[in-house]
């Protein structure tokens, strides 16, 4: 049993998805290259040759707030490579300058993909944190200030959206993306005519291909992007910061070759193609095996998400529920802001371990806890003067583990009883992806909690789901446009 986390700041501020689940199967990895601040796996292969010249690869990227990941596929979902890196820490303003930190992360994940795999990799997708918000001049690609994270709640918008969106909506909440962007857009007077927003996944593929200007439905959700009628609503257009918004089109879609100095600098093939991504939630529910309605798949990382295949569409901004897109149907569910990061300012990973063991898991806990890293909460529901709760801490570390870990179960069997009330399809299994699928005890818990069958994704990185959309997205003869 291993927790692997990462963890996320908090502050506030004033073309269709293929099944892919032929592609799901288990892989062994039998050699391991080891570097200081990264670790990579790389199946045996010829460093000369490769696999062969006719092989093609396909390379996905995840990527968190403070940590991504990297996986290199086959067309049959093979893993060949893989491999991690925590984004390094740089101040400016005594505050964290998140795009110096992701961009040296890129291209630090680029370097660690093996020299002989790199000409063989076909296309390339990201995928990133849902509603973390970047507004750059369109002229210049420089950043018009710093990201807002995903978590972060632009509360003084709220009131004016609310005013112009249907109600409920999915951007009726302080933490969308559409608020964010009412928010710059009312406290900055300059760069409004040359202002555009990307999310994080588009602007780590700007890096990439040299495009500004393009999206993906999955991210571009919370920003009011209307993925059944494919365009942006017409009350949206009609409000003046409309210019900002990127085009959108499916994720997977190739967007253009890399630029040049990427290709030279690394070494990949002038045929690479460089395909719009995902949120980083859709990534690991693509990377697991839920492909009829019913099935879900549950993300427990630095928070918790939830991705339940329905047939109906379900929206309410009350209790923080949206759909995503997927083929004829649609991905129910939210992400709360409980999860890992709670758990790792409490224990160490070695704790997590041999504590895990001790819990009896078919014994419920009688501790009740609401374990927020800070104030606020999304989902189930959608406070954002929620405050923590992890007390009363008894004596016993297991005992407390116990409690929290159980707790999580119940707040994820709300989230799924919830989706049930508003019309979903009920949930009849889940799968789990991050790095709590890895503790076999807490599985056991969320089955007892969820009285339905949890088991681990067979695949669970998302880095995984955005390999298998670079997959797909190779070969497409649509292109996104400006």
């Amino acid at each position: 049993m291993l927790f692997i986390f990462h963890a996320a700041a908090s502050t506030s501020c004033s073309g269709r998805l293929l099944s892919m689940s032929p592609l799901h199967r288990r892989v062994e990895y039998r050699t391991t290259l080891r570097r200081k601040t990264a670790v990579c796996r790389s199946s045996r292969g010829d460093p000369k040759t490769g696999s062969g010249s006719a092989e093609r690869l396909y390379l996905g990227m995840d990527f968190g707030t403070s940590g991504a990941r990297f996986a290199v596929i086959d067309e049959h979902g093979v893993i060949r490579a893989e491999g991690k890196r925590e984004c390094p820490v740089y101040m400016s303003d005594e505050s964290m300058d998140w795009v110096r930190s992701w961009k040296v992360t890129l291209l630090s994940l680029l370097e660690d993909i093996p020299l002989y795999l790199r000409p063989l990799i076909a296309s390339i997708s990201v995928d990133g944190t849902s509603a973390t918000t970047m507004l750059i001049d369109g002229n210049s690609g420089e950043m018009l200030g710093r990201p807002l994270l995903y978590n972060e709640s632009c509360a003084d918008a709220l009131p004016e959206v609310k005013s112009i969106a249907p109600e409920n909506h999915t951007v009726c909440s302080g933490s969308s993306t559409l608020c964010k962007l009412v928010s710059w857009w009312n406290v900055n007077d300059s760069n409004k005519q040359s202002v555009l927003l990307l999310h994080q996944a588009d602007w780590l593929l700007w890096l990439l291909h040299g495009k500004l200007g393009i999206s993906d439905y999955n991210n571009a959700l919370k920003v009011g992007y209307d993925p059944e009628i494919e365009s942006y609503p017409a009350w949206l257009l009609s409000q003046p910061y409309s210019r900002a918004l990127p085009s959108v089109t499916a994720p997977g879609t190739p967007i253009g070759p890399l630029k040049e100095d990427i290709l030279l600098q690394y070494g990949f093939s002038k045929d690479c193609v460089v395909c719009t991504g995902t949120t980083d939630s859709i990534a690991a529910f693509l990377a697991g095996r839920a492909t009829k309605p019913g099935k879900a798949v549950t993300s427990l990382g630095s928070t918790l998400a939830i991705k339940l295949l329905s047939t109906s569409r379900i929206e309410d901004a009350r209790y923080g529920v949206y759909s995503h897109r997927l083929d004829d149907k649609w991905l129910v569910g939210g992400a709360s802001n409980i999860g890992g990061a709670v758990l790792r300012q409490i224990f160490t990973d070695e704790q997590l371990e041999k504590l895990s063991e001790q819990i009896d898991p078919m014994v419920a806990s009688p501790l009740d806890y609401y374990p927020l890293q800070t104030t606020g909460e999304r989902f189930p529901v959608a406070d954002p003067n929620m405050e923590p709760k992890l007390h009363p801490r008894p004596k016993s570390d297991v005992e407390y583990l116990h409690g929290i870990l159980e707790s999580i179960a119940r707040i994820e069997a709300k989230a799924y009883n919830l989706l049930k009330d508003l019309g979903a399809t009920p949930v009849e299994e889940v799968f789990t992806a991050g790095g709590g699928a890895k503790n076999e005890k807490w599985i056991k818990i969320r089955e007892r909690v969820l009285g339905v069958p949890v088991s681990r994704a067979l695949q669970t990185e998302a880095a995984y789901g955005a390999a298998l959309l670079a997959l797909q997205g190779w070969g497409k003869d649509t292109v996104a446009s400006v």
